[in-house]
């Protein structure tokens, strides 16, 4: 069977919880689903209006139910998971700099909410339960890593302390979704659109990402696949932000009526506790993953205790020789045209051009990048006593492209 038939034969008729489904990961999560004739997805969301479009553009499905509440409230959820079969937990609190300064409310939604969630489904015995994790959660340098890391781990603890048999609980893992909100597409095309200077960090930041769409999809695929206890890692491909900005200023330069080489690009420095890469994988996990053909599948650290889950996987590739962790720094990114294609095919980009608006052809002359003085300044240094000088390696290659 193709991998349409699968998952719809999964998912028939079956009743479906969704934590945080007026997100953007949950919405999306929602509308594939729905296709996969469900029984009846149940929606779940602290946004009132959101959730109030939601109720309103399902409601002739006949099969979606929207409830109002949060995470934190245990008695909500035992009461939503009765019947259920299957919950996608996404609800979470996401931004490092706000969960940093509100510690203990990302406890309460991140750690405690988890908790809640995995107690629920234990007294209603759902059959699977699917947590969305964060790349953040790998070797975690601030709370909201650290939280996420903490249910991940509750996750999969859950497999050993329930008394119900064949429950499964796994997490899946991935790390930039483009275009959802608070990531960096909609800020750079705000600036973009508004003619103000494009920030960058540091150009030499790379990220693995990928689309609202794919996301979804890859955590529909981890349900299906999902044993018990592990956390899926889907691949995704790499981006250095710096090409990212390019691409974005060639593509929406000319919507705001402006020449993409008069758009500055500004480098303002990382943030506090922001990684110029990121990991996907550890080097500790790597000696207990196992390889699929869209993701990894890394299985409890204490496998002991989890010695009646058969982790088994039909599409399991041979090779299983994997001996380096997974981090955007030592993958190859796309390149720029790379982007621009991948932007393009995926419409990440379509809700800023109006109906009347096209995208400009590639004239000839290639994507420039104009970078204000102190950018080209930074561009332009030399390591520094203390500074490693493949810094400097990086910085000059960035000054080359812009030279092209």
């Amino acid at each position: 069977m193709d991998e349409e038939t699968i998952f719809r034969e999964f998912f028939r008729n079956k009743t479906i919880l969704v934590t945080g489904a007026a997100g953007t990961v949950g919405r999306e999560l929602v509308s594939q689903l729905i296709g996969l004739e469900p029984g009846e997805i149940r929606l779940f969301d602290n946004n009132e209006s959101e959730l109030f479009f939601l109720n309103d553009e399902y409601r002739e499905t006949g099969r979606v139910r929207c409830y109002l509440g949060d995470i934190r409230d245990a008695q909500k959820l035992l009461n939503l998971t009765k019947a259920v079969d299957l919950v996608f937990h996404t609800a979470a609190f996401k931004h490092v700099i706000l969960s940093e300064y509100n510690p203990f409310d990302a406890v309460q939604t991140n750690i405690n909410g988890v908790k809640n969630i995995v107690q629920a489904a234990m007294a209603n015995n759902v059959g699977r339960v699917i947590f969305t994790s964060s790349d953040k959660a790998v070797n975690p340098t601030n709370v909201m890593g650290t939280s996420k890391l903490m249910g991940e781990r509750i996750i999969t603890a859950a497999n050993i302390v329930n008394n119900n048999g064949p429950q499964v609980f796994s997490s899946v893992r991935f790390g930039n979704v483009l275009g959802s909100r608070g990531s960096v597409v909609p800020i750079f095309a705000n600036q973009i659109l508004r003619g103000e200077p494009v920030t960058i960090t540091d150009v030499r930041m790379t990220r693995f990402v990928m689309t609202v769409r794919e996301a979804a999809r890859l955590v529909i695929e981890g349900a299906v696949l999902s044993c018990g206890g592990e956390v899926f890692v889907t691949k995704m491909p790499v981006m250095r932000i710096v090409d990212l900005a390019r691409t974005m200023i060639e593509m929406l330069a000319p919507v705001a009526g402006i020449e993409p080489d008069a758009v500055p690009v500004k480098i303002i420095g990382a943030k506090p506790g922001e990684k110029l890469y990121e990991e996907l994988m550890s080097q500790e996990e790597v000696a207990r993953v196992k390889e699929l053909p869209s993701m990894f599948a890394i299985l409890p650290a204490l496998r002991s205790f989890y010695h009646r889950i058969d982790y088994r996987y039909a599409d399991m590739l041979p090779n299983q020789n994997i001996t380096n962790p997974y981090i955007s720094s030592s993958q190859i990114p796309m390149a720029v045209e790379e982007i621009n294609v991948y932007m393009e095919d995926n419409g990440i980009l379509d809700e800023y051009f109006g109906p009347n608006l096209s995208r400009t052809p590639d004239n000839g002359r290639g994507t420039t990048l104009r970078l204000d003085k102190a950018a080209q300044g930074h561009l332009h240094k030399e390591p520094t006593n203390g500074e490693d000088a493949s810094d400097a390696g990086v910085l000059r290659m960035a000054r080359a492209e812009h030279g092209r």
